[in-house]
This record gives C-alpha cells, structure tokens and sequence, in this order.
C-alpha cells in the first residue's frame, strides 16, 4: 500500500536503546548520534518508524506538625506492610542506565487514605465531599486528630499511577527489555519525601530530583465514609516548585518520552519552567506529552495550556470533558468532534469516555476504541492507567494505533475493576502476554490493519 500519509510529526528515538545487551547505540551519548525515529501512521491506520535527520540547535519536617505513626502501605506487592515514617529510606542510590524510556514531570504528594465517620468531619469543620487546599497547621491539626486511626499512605498522584503502571508492563521479559521510567519533581528533605521515593522505587520508577532541604513534601488527605464519599484536603508543601538547572537538562536530553502532568500548570513559575523544558525535550528529539489532569484547571491556564500544546506537544491525553474544555465546547458535544478537532493541532490525542469507550486523534480523524469489559468496582485512575497503555504501546513498536488503544482500555479495565489506582505486577503480566501474542499474530494484524479510521 501506497505510504500516504496523515501525519509524520511524532519523533522517537531508536527503539529499546536504553538496553545495553540490545541496542548499539546505548553506548552512545544522545549528542553522538543524530538519526532519530518519526512515526509515520498511514492512511491504513498502520504505523512504522523511519529515520531521518534531525539537526538540533509519619513525621514531619517540622517536630511540631505530626508524629512517626506506624501506617499501611497501599502496595500489596511490596514485602513491608507496617512501616514508620522515618525508617523508610533507601540512601543507596539505584544504578542509572543511559537514556529513560520515558520521565514523567509532575507533583510528588503522599496521599493519606483514612476511613472516618461523620461526627470526625462536623468535629474538624470539615465539609463533606469537597476538596480544599490546606496549609501548614490546618494539615497538621487533621493528621493530630487521625492519629491512632487506621490509614493507608501512598506515593499518590495521576502521574505516579501512570509510570507505575508502565513499569509494570514495561517490566514483563516477554516484552522485551525492560523499560526505564522515571519521575522529576519536588519532595522535602522529611521523612514523607523518603517514603514518597523509596515507594516509587520498589514500582521500578527512579525519582531524579533531589530533595528540597528546607522543604515540606506535599500530602493529600483523603477522608472516605461510610457513603463512599471523599473529603480531600490538598497541602502543596514543595509540589509546586520545579527546579530547573543543568542536571534537570541532562536528564531530558536522555529521555524518550516527556510526560508534563497537568496540575503543574496551575503554578506561574513553574510553567515558566515547563517551556524550558518542552524546549530541550523538543531539541533532543525527545516526544513531548501533555496529560490534562483536571476541567478547573483547564479553564484557569487555558492559554497556557495552549501554548505548550501547540509549539511542543507531541501526544494529549484527556477524558471526554477536559477535550472538550480545551475546545470551548458545550457539553453536548460528541467526544469524537473534540478528538478531531484537537487532532489538528497535537499529532496523536487520547480521548476516554468512560464506560462508553475511548478515541485516538490523529489529523482530523477519530479512531473508536470500544470499552474492554469488566465490573467496575473503582474507576479512579482509569485515565491514568489507560495512558500508561498508549505509552507502552508506542515503546514497544506496537504497528497500529486500534491494537495500541486495545491494549489502553484492557488496562484500564483492569484498574476500574480493582480497588485502588495502581495496576499490579500480576496483572501487567498478562496484558503484556495478551499484547505481545496480538502483535506476533498475523490474522490479527490483518484484521486491525484494515480497520479504517473512524469517519463518525
């Protein structure tokens, strides 16, 4: 078939070579080399690589604020279930490989998840159901009063549920070689700032940025009752400040795939920071990808927002209401015309609809991605999970966007059919065996290859 194609913006570098026993250009520094991947996706709804050459020009900082409690880890794959604050570092560094498939960039907050009932809320002033950003003492006076309750601590965020993810799938040998993924950000010098990444570490996510040593590593309290519903209150401590400097740059212009979480961009200085480094990601031929986060923040930063999407954007990732706040539309539009819509102006978008299922833009057309099935049980982090599946399937090769959107919805059915946010290892396992038989088997390819994109 003729190689029309409708789109060749998205850049990767050569595939697998952070592996040294794989790749022969994992002994090279990225500046040794300047043949680079683009993604063609053709007008079948196939997608190959080509090279081209690209010229580049419990306790608390503070003694008075809370105590080493002995909580519960969140992770039923970690060894430890009982842990205290202050013992839960690991001060030996990890060995770093050469380059990172992919880095995400975005706020590194604990959550606290405790079970209470009403009369603890009325007793603290607490409206039910909301979320509210708290400072210093107001964090301190709820965890003082949770204390001696049963709560469940956590490296939390949208974006830490996404590389965990993908460092599960990417972790399976049947894959290939496993997948380097890691998150930069802004922890304290606490005891919170070690658990926050010892925890991503035993995920097999490396936490790059060093320690704010004066700083307060952020935390979200979340508070569940008996009717299910959720009274979130949000400390930003250190999550907001990204530090830019020459060891942040050196890590970008070693990256595959830059992930900015949305959130960031509620903060004036930090997306100064984002376009200093959207730029070296986008001059070391790094992909750059956006993930929307939250509606409200949209319609805050939409300019800005904008501004990264159009000039270094790469891939967006979005559910059905945050696409349509970037496009300005009602809420009675079709998810398909915001995917063909921002289609025109990121390479690749990602689209989910909830139960209804999901769509991939690429120049001005919507691929559907019908639901895969499962019982729900807790949808929180499906989004995230579902773009864990993209990246893993843009990493590993996969030929054509429907099987790659296959293998997003099956994960994120896996997580909404689960309780908790994080996909576990068991399960990556088998969606990884399910995808790699997918893409070795040619009748299927057949099938999906001449699925044409959808023209609904």
């Amino acid at each position: 078939m003729a190689e029309t194609t409708l789109m060749a913006a998205l850049s990767l570098v050569p595939a697998f070579s952070n592996s040294r026993a794989y790749s022969p250009l994992s002994s090279l520094r990225p500046s040794s080399y300047s043949s680079i991947r683009r993604l063609i996706i053709r007008s079948n709804n196939t997608f190959s690589h080509v090279n081209y050459h690209r010229i580049s020009t419990c306790s608390f900082s503070n003694t008075d604020d809370i105590y080493s409690s002995t909580i519960e880890e969140d992770d039923d794959d970690d060894d430890v279930i009982g842990v205290v604050l202050d013992k839960v570092d690991d001060p030996s560094p990890p060995d770093l490989p050469d380059r990172w498939d992919v880095l995400g960039l975005g706020q590194a907050m604990v959550d606290f998840l405790g079970i209470v009932n009403d009369e603890f809320l009325m007793r603290l002033g607490l409206e039910k159901g909301t979320r509210k950003v708290v400072n210093h003492e107001e964090r301190g006076r709820v965890l003082q009063a949770m204390d001696g309750c049963s709560y469940k601590a956590a490296a939390g965020g949208s974006l830490s549920n996404t590389l965990v993810a993908l460092a599960r799938l990417g972790g399976h040998p049947m894959g290939g070689p496993a997948l380097n993924v890691a998150m930069a950000g802004s922890i304290g010098g606490d005891p919170l700032g070690g658990f926050y990444r010892t925890k991503l570490r035993r995920a097999n996510v490396s936490f790059l940025s060093a320690p704010v040593k004066e700083g307060t590593t952020g935390t979200v309290i979340v508070l569940t009752t008996s009717d299910a519903q959720r009274t979130m209150l949000a400390y930003q401590g250190t999550s907001s400040y990204i530090k830019y400097d020459s060891s942040m740059e050196s890590i970008i212009s070693k990256t595959n795939i830059l992930v900015i979480e949305g959130y960031l961009f509620e903060f004036p200085d930090t997306i100064k920071t984002i376009k200093k480094i959207c730029q070296v990601a986008r001059d070391s031929g790094a992909l750059v990808a956006v993930t929307a986060s939250d509606v409200t923040c949209i319609e805050r930063h939409y300019d800005d927002f904008w501004e990264i999407m159009e000039n270094y954007a790469d891939i967006v990732f979005a559910n059905s209401d945050e696409a349509r706040a970037f496009c300005h539309f009602s809420s009675e539009e079709s998810p398909i015309s915001s995917t063909r819509y921002l289609s025109h102006f990121v390479p690749l978008v990602s689209v989910t609809d909830g139960p209804r299922g999901s769509y991939i833009g690429v120049k001005g057309e919507a691929l559907y991605i019908p639901p895969s099935p499962c019982t729900p049980v807790d949808t929180c982090g499906a989004g995230d999970a579902y773009a864990s599946g993209i990246l893993y399937g843009l990493l590993r090769g996969a030929s054509d966007l429907k099987g790659m959107g296959s293998l997003a919805a099956r994960v994120a059915a896996t997580v909404v059919g689960q309780q908790g946010t994080r996909l576990r290892v068991q399960d990556a396992a088998r969606l990884v065996e399910s995808f790699a038989f997918n893409v070795d088997s040619p009748s299927l390819q057949a099938d999906v290859g001449s699925d044409p994109i959808s023209s609904l």
